[in-house]
């Protein structure tokens, strides 16, 4: 008779990991009496790694340990020299990689990972370790243009990881004051939504920096910090932040804080994808008469305008309004002229107004939320400015590796406030701001020699399909060109 064939010790802690609930009824000790308070047996726990170490990834990746109830197994990172120290230090006993393709094929352990790279290797890096089986937490925006936001959504599912992006606020209990404000229709009907920001707060709007290959960091691998982006010589002020402002690294004004800013409407609002999209951005001269041409990189700033199809949370059809470089709307009359709208010095917000009265807040990251609500009929009412929060980000982290252990589609998967379901089409709707910018910048000479702006003009598009339907030149930023090896 053949022997059964003996399960692998990874492939124990995987169905112990997966049937939990069922096992844990043969315990007959508990097991807080077997290794205390608070204690979690290795075979409960969660493999984790970082694919982005630094900056943001250091806290993303030290949330989802959850102050080691999980373990942190691996850590990637083209810099172990500057911020990524701190997960070193973390996490001592983890394995240090360069590349994550060779994270990811030599640790085939790996349950899950969090990707805090710069917004053009999110794509990329969620895509092969998805297509490996791992599950994914992706920091804002969930990729660097409207295809991959697509294929990645498609590709949870089919492959049913557990995901969500890095909008920590997403995960603010306070969201639930607006989201009620809107349901019990004390707005009316809603019209009209307003965003701005003060970002960029970074260099932008510039010539593009020289390249010296003589000043890299020795411990900077260059190579796989450009990832998918074309192949250039070392160029300073790029690495480890300043990349934002480049579109072949980054998404500008609208990546860094769009999805905490329009995610509050968005999601309140019931929206899907826009109907059209339409901007002017502002112009920087050097030299009289003559504006500053910098395609490559993103504007100082801009003012984009999105439609959007009623939904029955709004009642009536919505134009939202973007503006960033400190460009922010006027202040209703409805609101007192001491009042701040948004946050702060009114740096940065939302408005959602219907016929009855206006909802502000301030930006949903990391900061206070400070929802009001203004009547038309004098009446306000106002959440308060600071949340007591318990755990860090909301729990944002917690909440994804939480439901990785209870299972794809599972309620506390469902409950996620930013799986790819939804982060994907939200961060579509990002993103067609910056198709539109750059569409503003397409330009060709014409029959008299001069050179002609061609794209600006009001973008139709067809979300379904992605497409832009009156102007084809557009729909080369629906995607991009990879380098080999990075393609997604």
């Amino acid at each position: 008779m053949k022997k059964p064939k003996k399960e692998s010790s990874d492939q124990s802690r995987r169905n112990f990991i997966k049937n939990a609930a069922i096992a844990s009824s043969i315990f007959i000790v508990p097991r807080h009496v077997l290794g205390g308070v608070g204690f979690t047996a290795p075979s409960d726990q969660l493999n984790l790694a970082a694919i982005g170490a630094g900056g943001k990834g250091t806290s993303d990746i030290f949330n989802a340990s959850v102050n080691g109830r999980e373990r942190v197994v691996a850590l990637c990172d083209v810099d172990f020299s500057g911020s990524a120290k701190k997960s070193v230090e973390n996490f001592p006993k983890a394995k240090l990689y360069a590349d994550y393709r060779e994270m990811l094929e030599k640790e085939k352990d790996i349950d899950a990972v969090t990707i805090s790279t710069p917004d053009h290797v999110h794509g990329p890096a969620a895509a092969f370790a998805m297509a490996r089986g791992k599950h994914v937490y992706v920091q804002k925006p969930m990729t660097h243009n409207i295809r991959e936001a697509r294929m990645l959504t498609e590709m949870a599912r089919t492959n049913k990881i557990v995901t969500q992006m890095g909008n920590q606020g997403a995960s603010n209990p306070l969201l639930d004051m607006v989201k009620k404000w809107v349901d019990s229709g004390k707005l009316g009907k809603i019209s009209k939504v307003q965003i701005w920001t003060n970002r960029p707060v970074w260099p932008q709007g510039g010539p593009f920096p020289a390249s010296d290959p003589s000043s890299k960091p020795s411990a900077l691998n260059w190579d796989l910090w450009l990832g998918p982006a074309p192949e250039i010589p070392f160029t300073p002020n790029l690495h480890p932040f300043n990349w934002r402002g480049w579109w072949d690294y980054g998404t500008g004004a609208l990546g860094d804080v769009g999805c905490h800013l329009i995610d509050i409407p968005f999601r309140t609002l019931g929206l899907h994808y826009p109907k059209d999209a339409e901007c002017s951005v502002g112009s920087v001269f050097s030299k009289m008469w003559t504006p500053d041409y910098n395609p490559e990189g993103c504007p100082a700033s801009s003012f984009i305008t999105l439609h959007f199809a009623a939904t029955q949370k709004s009642q009536s059809p919505i134009e939202m309004t973007w503006s960033d470089g400190g460009i922010r709307p006027s202040h209703p009359d409805i609101i007192p002229a001491d009042h701040d709208i948004g946050g702060a010095n009114s740096a940065n917000g939302v408005m959602i107004i219907g016929e009855k009265g206006i909802i502000t807040t301030n930006i949903n990251d990391s900061s206070p939320l400070m929802p009001k609500l203004y009547m038309n009929d004098g009446t306000t009412e106002f959440g308060p400015d600071r949340l007591e929060n318990q755990e860090p980000e909301y729990g944002h982290q917690r909440k994804w590796v939480d439901a990785i252990k209870a299972g794809f589609e599972s309620a506390e998967h469902k409950g996620l406030t930013s799986s790819f379901d939804y982060a994907g089409p939200m961060t579509e709707t990002v993103l067609m701001g910056n198709l539109a910018i750059r569409s503003y910048m397409l330009r060709r000479e014409n029959s008299k020699g001069q050179m002609e702006f061609f794209g600006r003009r009001k973008l139709l598009w067809d979300g379904e399909n992605m497409r832009i339907t009156n102007l084809e030149e557009a729909n080369q930023f629906v995607g991009r060109t990879y380098r080999k090896g990075f393609e997604v």
